[in-house]
């Protein structure tokens, strides 16, 4: 990290959080800001997948991300367990690259409270969800850039997020955000977002366009040419 940062004639990083990083821990004040992009959306119904899971369409809240300490799935499960008498599911997608303590005991934690978990998930199975869930949770304590945040952003919907930097960043609405760590206020921002139903919001995104990026990348190349 130390070399490539100072050695490197040109530096792209992908949030200002790391590019502050950068700043504090090496002196480089000239990198390039360039966000990570997501694609268009796939807006698609799965009912067969959401009967194997027991699910319905709005009615479920969902969270994607590996099962790692610092993305607080912990948190999200007992702020879902302290609801009582809801209709709605909680879905886990994702899984760990490799099984620890950790992962073990968030997923007997997970079964006892009736969490659904759908392990590793990709194409029309994650799409679907994506497309019909009543909102999106990243509780995380810590992030460079939240991609899964901005892939629920593209299919427009409500996000509850912890109050990170990088989280702050993606500059959704102060009522999304949550005290990092602070499993009541994290259960009142469910509740109040199931009390509302599904909907959908419509979030700028010109910022992840892939087609913007990739000419801003090819700009910096050509810096480095010259």
């Amino acid at each position: 990290e130390r070399m490539g940062t100072i050695f490197a004639n040109e530096v792209i990083v992908i949030s200002e959080v790391i590019n502050d990083l950068l700043v504090r821990k090496y002196g480089r004040r000239d990198c390039h800001l360039i966000y990570n992009g997501v694609p268009e959306p796939e807006v698609c119904d799965y009912p067969e997948y959401f009967n194997e899971l027991g699910i319905e369409k709005g009615k479920y809240i969902l969270a994607m991300c590996r099962f790692v300490p610092e993305k607080n799935l912990h948190h999200l499960v007992e702020a879902f367990a302290g609801i009582c008498a809801s209709d709605y599911k909680l879905v886990l997608a994702g899984d760990a690259d490799f099984e620890d303590d950790y992962s073990r005991s968030l997923k007997k934690r997970s079964r006892e409270c009736g969490v659904v978990l759908t392990g590793f998930i990709k194409g029309r199975k994650l799409h679907s969800l994506l497309a019909n869930a009543c909102c999106f949770v990243l509780p995380s304590s810590h992030e460079g850039l939240p991609i899964a945040l901005l892939e629920a952003m593209s299919y427009k919907l409500p996000a509850i997020v912890s109050n990170i930097p990088a989280n702050m960043e993606v500059g959704l609405p102060y009522s999304c955000y949550f005290k990092v760590g602070d499993v009541e206020q994290l259960q009142e921002k469910l509740e109040e977002q199931m009390e509302q139903g599904l909907c959908r919001i419509k979030y700028d995104m010109g910022l992840y366009n892939w087609d913007v990026i990739a000419k801003q990348v090819i700009d910096v190349y050509k810096l480095v040419l010259q």
